[in-house]
């Protein structure tokens, strides 16, 4: 339990992952995911997300430093926390004979307090595909499987790797409603995922991964406001970037022009962008292809990774 009242349901304190020759995947990451909070960690290929989560897991045991899930070591004391988590691997690798209601009979067999498996099947959108083998669904369905599978068991805590690759616009955003309506009722998430969009529409806190370290972490809207936001423009005929009001003064920390378009980058975004509309009306000027926008999770995460690769880079050169 912290200091300000919200359970820890997952605990992770300088968190190392080593495996044979030395390499070191995970380099002491320490954070922390409370009850009814979806948490979702980020990073290129290699940045140690899979290997963070098979420790969570109870698939390993950590070279150095803590997990708790549920107030237990989850590989130490696994049969207290499994019956607890439910798990939605990138692959299930179910018998490709089965049929789906016989995938999910078999797996409700394994599962303490299994939940009926026609609930959870209408669920996830798999009502209709009951009878149909598992070799025989799209990639989006097999997908759709996985999620039930790992519902069966009303987990307190659910672990979801990529949950929605292979589905389409429709499957994802349907998902993502699950998502959302499991951590309204209490259930904790950690998610991995490619998709930057997904992590912003459903993370409420995120971290981001940097071979093997923790780059960023914060809610989505407080690591998107690590990158500065952008104001770009078509200036008038007869006008130069000269004749804009100063642009240090205006809060712009960075501009490019490009022809007759100008863009700005701003960490001030709300001065910077009134600055530019009251000079502009003084002008009697039209700002034409005017846009304004905050910094994407995607640029975020971009500039994130950019910013570390550069700082190791720098700290590799030095030493």
């Amino acid at each position: 339990m912290n200091t300000n009242g919200h359970e820890h349901v997952i605990e992770v304190t300088d968190l190392r992952r080593v495996y044979g020759g030395g390499f070191e995947a995970v380099r002491g990451i320490s954070f922390s995911v409370d009850r009814g909070e979806v948490f979702a960690l980020l990073g290129t290929n290699g940045a140690g997300k899979t290997s963070t989560v098979e420790l969570l897991e109870g698939l390993a045991r950590p070279a150095e430093g803590r997990v708790r899930v549920l107030g237990h070591d989850p590989y130490a004391e696994r049969a207290a926390v499994r019956p607890r988590t439910g798990v939605m691997l990138q692959e299930g690798g179910f018998p490709s004979e089965l049929t789906v209601a016989e995938t999910a009979r078999m797996w409700a067999g394994s599962v303490s307090g299994a939940r009926p498996e026609a609930e959870v099947l209408e669920l996830v959108g798999l009502a209709g595909k009951t009878g149909v083998r598992v070799k025989q669904l799209s990639g989006g369905e097999r997908r759709r499987l996985d999620l039930a599978l790992a519902l069966l068991g009303d987990p307190e805590v659910l672990f979801l790797d990529e949950p929605t690759t292979g589905l389409d616009a429709e499957g994802r955003r349907d998902t993502w409603e699950l998502v959302r309506g499991l951590r309204d009722t209490g259930t904790t998430v950690l998610l991995t995922t490619h998709y930057l969009e997904e992590a912003e529409n459903l993370a409420d806190r995120l971290a981001i991964l940097h071979e093997g370290r923790i780059a960023a972490t914060g809610t989505p809207a407080e690591v998107t406001a690590s990158q500065p936001s952008r104001i770009s423009f078509e200036l008038p005929h007869g006008y130069f970037v000269g004749d804009l009001p100063p642009l240090d003064e205006i809060g712009v920390c960075g501009h490019e022009v490009e022809g007759r378009v100008v863009r700005l980058r701003t960490h001030a975004l709300q001065r910077t962008a009134t600055r530019l509309l009251v000079w502009a009306d003084a002008a009697e000027v039209e700002l034409r292809r005017l846009d304004v926008r905050s910094a994407s999770l995607e640029e975020a995460f971009l500039g994130i990774a950019r910013e570390a690769a550069e700082a190791a880079g720098a700290k590799e050169y030095a030493a």
